[in-house]
Protein backbone atom coordinates (compact mmCIF):
# COMPACT_ATOMS: atom_id res chain seq x y z
CA UNK A 1 0.00 0.00 0.00
CA UNK A 2 1.16 3.27 -1.40
CA UNK A 3 2.01 5.91 1.40
CA UNK A 4 1.14 9.27 1.46
CA UNK A 5 2.57 12.97 2.60
CA UNK A 6 0.77 15.87 2.83
CA UNK A 7 2.53 19.48 3.20
CA UNK A 8 2.43 20.55 7.17
CA UNK A 9 0.80 24.21 6.25
CA UNK A 10 -0.81 25.18 9.42
CA UNK A 11 2.26 25.73 11.31
CA UNK A 12 3.89 27.99 8.31
CA UNK A 13 0.32 29.99 8.86
CA UNK A 14 0.87 30.52 12.39
CA UNK A 15 4.31 31.49 12.09
CA UNK A 16 3.06 34.32 9.59
CA UNK A 17 0.81 35.23 11.97
CA UNK A 18 3.44 35.71 14.96
CA UNK A 19 5.55 37.71 12.64
CA UNK A 20 2.22 39.91 12.08
CA UNK A 21 1.42 39.71 15.71
CA UNK A 22 5.36 40.96 16.53
CA UNK A 23 5.17 43.58 13.72
CA UNK A 24 2.50 45.02 14.94
CA UNK A 25 3.38 45.76 18.55
CA UNK A 26 6.79 46.62 17.28
CA UNK A 27 4.69 49.75 15.69
CA UNK A 28 2.79 50.39 18.82
CA UNK A 29 5.99 50.68 20.68
CA UNK A 30 7.86 52.76 18.57
CA UNK A 31 4.05 54.86 17.96
CA UNK A 32 3.92 55.23 21.86
CA UNK A 33 7.81 56.14 21.63
CA UNK A 34 7.65 58.97 19.64
CA UNK A 35 4.33 60.11 20.90
CA UNK A 36 6.51 60.81 24.43
CA UNK A 37 9.08 62.10 22.77
CA UNK A 38 6.43 64.52 20.71
CA UNK A 39 5.05 65.37 23.82
CA UNK A 40 8.37 65.91 25.77
CA UNK A 41 9.70 67.83 23.44
CA UNK A 42 7.28 70.24 22.94
CA UNK A 43 7.01 70.85 26.80
CA UNK A 44 10.66 71.54 26.77
CA UNK A 45 10.35 74.50 24.15
CA UNK A 46 7.26 75.77 25.45
CA UNK A 47 8.91 76.23 28.57
CA UNK A 48 12.02 78.05 27.15
CA UNK A 49 10.03 80.27 25.42
CA UNK A 50 8.13 80.92 28.22
CA UNK A 51 11.43 81.97 30.35
CA UNK A 52 12.24 83.91 27.52
CA UNK A 53 9.12 86.40 27.60
CA UNK A 54 9.55 86.49 30.91
CA UNK A 55 12.63 87.70 31.06
CA UNK A 56 11.17 90.28 28.81
CA UNK A 57 8.39 91.01 30.82
CA UNK A 58 10.90 91.84 34.04
CA UNK A 59 13.25 93.94 32.19
CA UNK A 60 10.82 96.41 31.09
CA UNK A 61 9.89 96.35 34.51
CA UNK A 62 6.54 95.03 33.82
CA UNK A 63 4.88 91.86 35.29
CA UNK A 64 2.89 89.05 34.83
CA UNK A 65 2.06 84.95 35.68
CA UNK A 66 4.29 82.67 34.26
CA UNK A 67 3.82 82.87 30.41
CA UNK A 68 1.92 80.14 29.25
CA UNK A 69 3.22 79.03 25.56
CA UNK A 70 0.99 76.64 23.73
CA UNK A 71 3.05 75.58 20.38
CA UNK A 72 0.24 74.98 17.66
CA UNK A 73 0.24 71.93 15.38
CA UNK A 74 0.82 68.17 15.55
CA UNK A 75 2.82 66.38 15.25
CA UNK A 76 5.62 68.66 16.78
CA UNK A 77 8.65 66.79 15.82
CA UNK A 78 8.49 67.25 11.86
CA UNK A 79 7.79 70.77 13.10
CA UNK A 80 11.46 70.70 14.62
CA UNK A 81 13.00 69.05 11.93
CA UNK A 82 11.85 72.02 9.45
CA UNK A 83 13.00 74.87 12.48
CA UNK A 84 9.47 76.63 11.75
CA UNK A 85 6.47 76.92 13.66
CA UNK A 86 3.21 78.11 12.27
CA UNK A 87 1.94 79.70 15.28
CA UNK A 88 3.20 79.96 19.13
CA UNK A 89 0.27 81.52 21.66
CA UNK A 90 1.54 83.28 24.37
CA UNK A 91 -0.83 84.17 27.49
CA UNK A 92 0.09 86.18 29.95
CA UNK A 93 -2.04 86.79 32.83
CA UNK A 94 -2.65 89.41 35.36
CA UNK A 95 -0.33 91.82 32.94
CA UNK A 96 0.53 95.07 34.88
CA UNK A 97 3.22 98.05 33.20
CA UNK A 98 3.75 101.42 34.10
CA UNK A 99 1.60 103.93 32.44
CA UNK A 100 1.37 107.58 32.49
CA UNK A 101 2.81 107.62 36.15
CA UNK A 102 0.01 104.93 36.72
CA UNK A 103 0.19 101.02 36.58
CA UNK A 104 -2.00 99.52 33.56
CA UNK A 105 -3.60 96.61 34.70
CA UNK A 106 -4.67 93.41 32.23
CA UNK A 107 -6.60 90.34 33.49
CA UNK A 108 -4.77 88.95 30.33
CA UNK A 109 -2.33 90.27 27.34
CA UNK A 110 -2.78 87.37 24.77
CA UNK A 111 0.08 87.30 22.10
CA UNK A 112 0.33 85.35 18.70
CA UNK A 113 3.87 84.67 17.20
CA UNK A 114 3.23 84.09 13.22
CA UNK A 115 5.70 82.46 11.29
CA UNK A 116 8.47 81.43 14.20
CA UNK A 117 12.42 80.16 12.88
CA UNK A 118 14.01 78.11 15.35
CA UNK A 119 16.52 75.70 14.41
CA UNK A 120 16.74 72.71 16.18
CA UNK A 121 20.70 74.12 17.39
CA UNK A 122 18.32 77.12 19.06
CA UNK A 123 16.40 74.39 21.02
CA UNK A 124 19.13 72.59 22.23
CA UNK A 125 21.41 75.48 23.45
CA UNK A 126 18.50 77.57 24.34
CA UNK A 127 19.28 80.12 21.36
CA UNK A 128 17.47 82.94 19.82
CA UNK A 129 14.31 82.60 18.21
CA UNK A 130 13.13 84.60 15.50
CA UNK A 131 9.06 85.24 14.84
CA UNK A 132 7.86 87.12 11.81
CA UNK A 133 4.71 89.00 13.27
CA UNK A 134 3.60 88.92 16.54
CA UNK A 135 0.35 90.23 17.71
CA UNK A 136 -1.17 90.91 21.10
CA UNK A 137 -4.92 92.13 22.47
CA UNK A 138 -5.68 92.71 25.81
CA UNK A 139 -8.73 94.62 27.14
CA UNK A 140 -8.68 97.83 30.03
CA UNK A 141 -11.55 98.19 31.83
CA UNK A 142 -13.45 101.73 31.87
CA UNK A 143 -13.31 102.28 35.34
CA UNK A 144 -9.12 101.98 34.79
CA UNK A 145 -9.24 103.96 31.76
CA UNK A 146 -10.64 107.01 33.47
CA UNK A 147 -8.34 107.02 36.75
CA UNK A 148 -5.46 106.24 33.64
CA UNK A 149 -6.36 109.94 31.94
CA UNK A 150 -6.70 111.60 35.15
CA UNK A 151 -10.82 111.27 35.28
CA UNK A 152 -11.94 109.90 37.91
CA UNK A 153 -15.59 110.69 38.01
CA UNK A 154 -15.66 110.39 34.31
CA UNK A 155 -17.95 107.18 33.41
CA UNK A 156 -17.16 105.10 29.98
CA UNK A 157 -19.73 102.75 28.57
CA UNK A 158 -19.54 101.61 24.90
CA UNK A 159 -22.55 102.15 22.80
CA UNK A 160 -22.99 101.40 19.31
CA UNK A 161 -19.60 100.62 18.52
CA UNK A 162 -18.52 103.79 20.11
CA UNK A 163 -17.03 104.88 23.42
CA UNK A 164 -19.55 107.50 25.17
CA UNK A 165 -18.74 109.22 28.24
CA UNK A 166 -20.63 110.87 31.10
CA UNK A 167 -19.05 112.76 33.97
CA UNK A 168 -20.55 115.49 36.41
CA UNK A 169 -19.71 119.10 36.07
CA UNK A 170 -20.46 121.94 38.71
CA UNK A 171 -20.78 125.83 37.02
CA UNK A 172 -22.79 128.56 38.53
CA UNK A 173 -23.20 126.75 41.80
CA UNK A 174 -25.73 123.72 39.59
CA UNK A 175 -23.85 120.41 38.67
CA UNK A 176 -24.76 119.52 34.98
CA UNK A 177 -24.21 115.95 33.56
CA UNK A 178 -22.39 116.35 30.50
CA UNK A 179 -22.77 113.38 27.82
CA UNK A 180 -20.28 113.23 25.17
CA UNK A 181 -18.63 111.07 22.43
CA UNK A 182 -15.18 110.03 23.04
CA UNK A 183 -12.41 109.43 19.76
CA UNK A 184 -9.49 107.71 20.55
CA UNK A 185 -6.72 107.32 18.27
CA UNK A 186 -3.29 106.33 18.65
CA UNK A 187 -0.26 108.37 17.70
CA UNK A 188 3.41 107.49 18.60
CA UNK A 189 2.89 104.99 21.68
CA UNK A 190 -0.02 107.45 22.72
CA UNK A 191 -3.46 107.14 23.29
CA UNK A 192 -5.48 110.37 22.82
CA UNK A 193 -8.58 111.00 23.88
CA UNK A 194 -10.69 113.71 22.53
CA UNK A 195 -14.77 114.72 23.18
CA UNK A 196 -17.17 115.82 20.84
CA UNK A 197 -20.77 115.91 20.36
CA UNK A 198 -21.38 116.80 23.95
CA UNK A 199 -25.23 117.26 25.27
CA UNK A 200 -26.21 118.26 28.96
CA UNK A 201 -29.48 117.17 29.67
CA UNK A 202 -30.40 119.06 32.72
CA UNK A 203 -28.57 122.62 31.78
CA UNK A 204 -30.76 125.56 31.39
CA UNK A 205 -30.61 126.51 27.19
CA UNK A 206 -28.34 129.88 28.09
CA UNK A 207 -25.39 130.97 25.87
CA UNK A 208 -23.23 131.37 29.00
CA UNK A 209 -23.67 128.12 30.21
CA UNK A 210 -23.27 126.25 27.22
CA UNK A 211 -19.87 128.14 26.31
CA UNK A 212 -18.35 127.22 29.95
CA UNK A 213 -19.28 123.54 29.17
CA UNK A 214 -17.87 123.66 26.26
CA UNK A 215 -14.61 125.52 27.73
CA UNK A 216 -14.73 122.60 29.88
CA UNK A 217 -15.37 119.81 27.87
CA UNK A 218 -12.31 120.92 25.59
CA UNK A 219 -9.80 120.85 28.43
CA UNK A 220 -10.64 116.74 28.82
CA UNK A 221 -8.90 116.29 25.86
CA UNK A 222 -5.76 114.08 26.69
CA UNK A 223 -2.75 112.44 25.71
CA UNK A 224 -0.98 109.76 27.77
CA UNK A 225 1.74 107.25 26.83
CA UNK A 226 0.98 104.00 26.47
CA UNK A 227 2.95 100.94 28.99
CA UNK A 228 5.97 99.38 26.93
CA UNK A 229 4.76 95.94 25.74
CA UNK A 230 7.11 92.97 25.65
CA UNK A 231 7.80 91.28 22.37
CA UNK A 232 8.38 94.98 21.16
CA UNK A 233 4.54 95.24 20.51
CA UNK A 234 3.16 98.19 19.99
CA UNK A 235 -0.55 99.68 20.02
CA UNK A 236 -2.14 100.19 16.74
CA UNK A 237 -5.61 100.04 16.63
CA UNK A 238 -8.57 100.64 19.92
CA UNK A 239 -12.14 99.31 19.97
CA UNK A 240 -14.54 99.97 22.34
CA UNK A 241 -16.19 97.21 23.85
CA UNK A 242 -19.09 96.50 26.65
CA UNK A 243 -16.68 95.52 29.20
CA UNK A 244 -13.63 97.81 28.17
CA UNK A 245 -11.11 99.08 25.40
CA UNK A 246 -9.74 96.42 23.26
CA UNK A 247 -6.79 97.30 22.05
CA UNK A 248 -4.29 95.27 19.14
CA UNK A 249 -0.78 95.59 19.14
CA UNK A 250 1.92 94.30 16.86
CA UNK A 251 5.36 93.96 15.94
CA UNK A 252 7.30 91.72 13.37
CA UNK A 253 11.03 90.06 13.04
CA UNK A 254 10.88 89.82 16.96
CA UNK A 255 13.32 87.76 18.41
CA UNK A 256 12.80 85.95 21.67
CA UNK A 257 16.10 86.59 23.53
CA UNK A 258 16.70 85.56 27.45
CA UNK A 259 18.38 89.46 27.70
CA UNK A 260 15.78 91.23 26.25
CA UNK A 261 15.41 93.37 23.45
Amino acid sequence: MAEVYGTPSRPRRRWGRRLLIVFIVLLVIVGVILAVADRVGLSYAERMIGDKVAAQVSAQKATSDQPEVTIVGFPFLTQVAAGKYHEVKIELANFSAPANGRTLKLPLLDVRAQDVRAPLSALRSGGSIVATTVTGTGTIDYTQLATLIGQRDLKLTEKDGKLTGSLPVSLLGQTFEVTGTAALSVSKGALQVRVSDVTTGNAPDAALVRNLINTYVKSLGVSFKLPTLPLRLTVESLQPQPNGLTFTAAAHDVTFAAGGL
